[in-house]
């Protein structure tokens, strides 16, 4: 029988699962039309979000000989914490959209296989509630609302909720066309006003970060935020302040000078703007731009071990996936998400060893070429 990365049947049972491709037809079976599209959309004509997988393919491995590979660490230390591997799990709103309990089987999954997890400003969950499920408290995404007061008082709750990490989302703030969503939309005949309302302020409602909080004409974009923006929220705590959307080496030193402790590099999984450049070819010139300086890490696109590989190869500290976690999520729950953790660790200590990379530090530049 074919499986559904194979082009036939979706499976049935996260074990039946090969890659992390055969969750992506489970999830689309299991999904209404509307939520398959917002997960799986770009933005124009999706050139982006193709470009981050395409980008993977114009890179190629030196496999080295003749190493004694018998014991391969995969752990990766960030921000003086310790993980199993360097891949995590990056921050995803509106989780409910794919399965009842929303974060919460993320966390649970993120806590048996010790991934670090982040959460999204527009989850369906409360930090502190995701805190208790996961263990230990996530990094936190923020998105840069346009009232600052209410920024102000999301930095306080989850430096109080213990957060080590801050994660400023910057890649949103011109809006965006997501197409493909748009039309997806068209093909849901369920009444989705019961769910969504019809305000504007409705969406942050359904949001328990926002409980308590006037929300009236909020938005999660703020078009003025700008470099001293970026100064005042280093200022609200003592969390570690990363700012995730960053594509080039300008902006890369410009993190460096206004004292930023790290980089995500990423173009929101293709749903950011129409640059059609994928975020693996942006990351060595925003690695040249941070220098020794700041960590850099990276999303968009990883669907493969030798893909964590090549990122690794290529200057970033850690990566984090989106959709296949969220697949595994909608079809089969806490379940799926640890399937996909444990494809993608046992995929990369493979092209570890065939690599002769036997640590984090044996993986360099020398590891990889271009086509």
């Amino acid at each position: 029988m074919l499986l559904g990365g194979q082009g036939g049947e979706a499976i049935a049972d996260p074990k039946e699962a090969i890659n992390v491709f055969d969750f992506e037809e489970a999830a689309r079976k299991a999904l209404p039309p509307a939520h398959f599209g917002y997960l799986a959309t770009g933005v124009d004509d999706d050139a982006t979000l193709r470009a981050n997988r395409e980008g993977f393919e114009r890179i190629y491995l030196r496999p080295r000989r003749l190493m004694d590979i018998r014991r391969v660490d995969t752990r990766a230390e960030l921000f003086g914490t310790m993980w199993e591997t360097p891949l995590g799990l990056a921050p995803v709103g509106n989780q409910k959209a794919f399965h009842r309990d929303g974060e919460l089987p993320v966390a649970r999954a993120a806590r048996v296989k010790g991934t670090l997890q982040i959460l999204s400003t527009a989850a369906n969950t409360s930090v502190e509630d995701v805190a208790a499920a996961l263990g230990r408290p996530p990094w936190y995404q923020l998105y840069p609302t346009s009232r600052w007061e209410i920024t102000e008082r999301l930095v306080h709750r989850v430096a109080a909720a213990g957060c080590p990490v801050l994660v400023l989302t910057i890649d949103t703030q011109a809006g965006r066309h997501t197409e493909t969503f748009e039309r997806m939309k068209r093909l849901d005949k369920r009444n989705c006003v019961a769910c969504h309302g019809t305000r504007p302020e409705d969406f942050y409602r359904r949001k328990p970060m926002f409980t308590g909080i006037d929300v009236t004409g909020l938005r999660t974009s703020n078009e003025a935020l700008d470099w001293e923006h970026v100064k005042r929220l280093k200022k609200l705590s003592t969390m570690k302040l990363l700012i995730k959307g960053i594509e080039t080496r300008e902006d890369a030193k410009l993190c460096v000078d206004t004292g930023v402790d790290g980089i995500i590099v990423s173009n929101h999984g293709g749903r950011a703007e129409e640059s059609g450049r994928g975020t693996i070819e942006c990351l060595p010139e925003v690695v040249e731009g941070a220098g020794s300086h700041i960590p850099v890490l990276m999303d968009g696109g990883i669907r493969r071990g030798t893909d964590i590989f090549k990122a690794l190869a290529l200057g970033a500290r850690g990566v984090f996936i989106g959709r296949p976690y969220i697949w595994g999520l909608a079809c089969f729950g806490q379940a799926g998400v640890e399937r996909v953790i444990d494809i993608l660790r046992a995929e990369l200590q493979l092209v570890m060893k065939q690599c002769g990379a036997r640590s984090m530090a044996e993986i360099t530049k020398a590891s990889v070429g271009y086509r």
